[in-house]
């Protein structure tokens, strides 16, 4: 329709949602469906943020708020950085945001002019690319193969980078691979980026927590403290702290990015959520003690789901360091003919005839920059993930 926004023409819906959203469609139909297509964790907020919140309802905290966020939650944010990464920070360099989607969305948004380029390591998550076109710049997609373990090398970056490249977007540990940077890779990576001093670093931290096998997290601007007047850190508490839908990221740089962000911000959402922000609060300042006890069976479900996907016919599946997402090669499938006669010409094809033929939502590979591959979500309950990967080893098995 022609009243629409010329915008809209370059981007496309995303495509974890989508299938998230068709799974759901199917339940509702009476259709037997086990969705490993979104990236949130099956654990209930902890009681202690819950409570907070509720405490937070009861004194009135229920108005408006500074566009960029609460007092008591930039000191908690400021106290976390320094705790957590070594990295300090004064309250005018910091900013909360509606999610971690709205801070890398506001700081796009907020720098790119049309040409600007965004060098962005593939696979990544589904949202980057389209952000950058809405904000009017050029994706740059480097491809990141299993055999590199999906990691960005110094060599290809160097590559990558032109006069009018902006930013390099690097999420560590990744959606939609699982794949950490070791602090020897990223200091290789910071390298190259101290020799290019036009190029801003934005860093999506969200699954920091998310660790297994003694792996041990960096982020950029600690490793190298010369990007430190160059680099956005954006983190939240959506995933380790079991907190999706309280919509609460938030991000560390420099004083007059973090202002431009705030501009944006306020002549959009204005401030996120009181209640979510008092909540973020206790996140950050209360007991951290359940984030291991989630790790011991998020790493048992990605053991186990890495097991039982390697027996199936012509799956690949690598052993990612963290996140819970893994990231298996259907190329043994590409070619073959499922049960109701459609032959797989690519993981698209893969992702739809599971789903139809075994009622288990995954995301194809190609959405990530990536095929032929899908996503796996180990995010939920044991028991449904044993069945959903003997429901792909069957399909596998089908196919001839």
């Amino acid at each position: 329709m022609s009243f629409l926004s010329a915008a809209l023409d370059r981007v496309k819906p995303s495509a974890t949602i989508a299938v998230t959203d068709k799974a759901r469609a199917l339940k509702a139909a009476g259709r037997n469906v086990i969705g490993l297509g979104a990236g949130e964790p099956d654990f209930d907020t902890p009681a202690n943020i819950k409570l907070a919140a509720i405490h937070a309802i009861e004194a009135g905290k229920t108005k408006y708020t500074d566009v960029g966020g609460i007092p008591d939650l930039k000191e908690a944010i400021i106290a976390k950085f320094q705790r957590e990464n070594g990295l300090t920070y004064k309250p005018n360099q910091v900013i909360v945001g509606t999610g971690g989607k709205q801070v890398l969305y506001n700081a796009l948004m907020a720098t790119i002019n049309p040409g600007d380029e965004v060098i962005i390591p593939a696979p990544y998550w589904v949202s980057y690319p389209e952000m950058v076109a809405l904000a009017g710049g050029e994706s740059v997609p480097v491809v990141c193969t299993a055999d590199r373990g999906f990691k960005l090398s110094a060599e290809d970056l160097e590559k990558a980078i032109t006069p009018k490249t902006k930013w390099i977007i690097l999420n560590s540990p990744s959606n939609p691979t699982g794949a950490a940077y070791t602090r020897a890779e990223l200091k290789a990576i910071t390298d190259v980026l101290v020799k290019h001093p036009h190029v801003w670093v934005m860093t999506d931290d969200m699954y920091e927590h998310l660790v297994y096998d003694d792996f041990v997290f960096a982020t950029p601007a600690q490793i190298e403290p010369k990007l430190y007047d160059r680099t956005l850190t954006v983190n939240g508490v959506s995933k380790a702290y079991c907190m999706t839908g309280w919509r609460i990221g938030y991000a560390g740089g420099p004083a007059q990015l973090i202002k431009a962000m705030a501009t944006i911000q306020s002549q959009s959402t204005s401030n996120p959520s009181s209640i979510s922000q008092w909540a973020a609060v206790e996140a950050l300042n209360g007991p951290q003690d359940f984030i291991p006890e989630n790790n011991k069976v998020f790493k048992e479900r990605r053991d186990l789901v890495v097991s039982m996907l390697n027996q199936a016919a012509g799956i690949d599946c690598p052993r990612p360091e963290g996140a819970f997402y893994v990231y298996p090669s259907c190329a043994g499938t590409i070619g073959k003919t499922s049960p109701s006669g459609k032959v797989i010409e690519n993981d698209e094809d893969f992702v739809t005839e599971l789903l139809e033929s075994e009622g288990v939502a995954v995301v194809h590979g190609s959405a990530f920059g990536l095929g032929p591959a899908f996503r796996i979500s180990y995010a939920t309950k044991t028991s449904d993930l044993e069945d959903a990967c003997k429901r792909i080893q069957r399909f596998c098995g089908n196919l001839r």
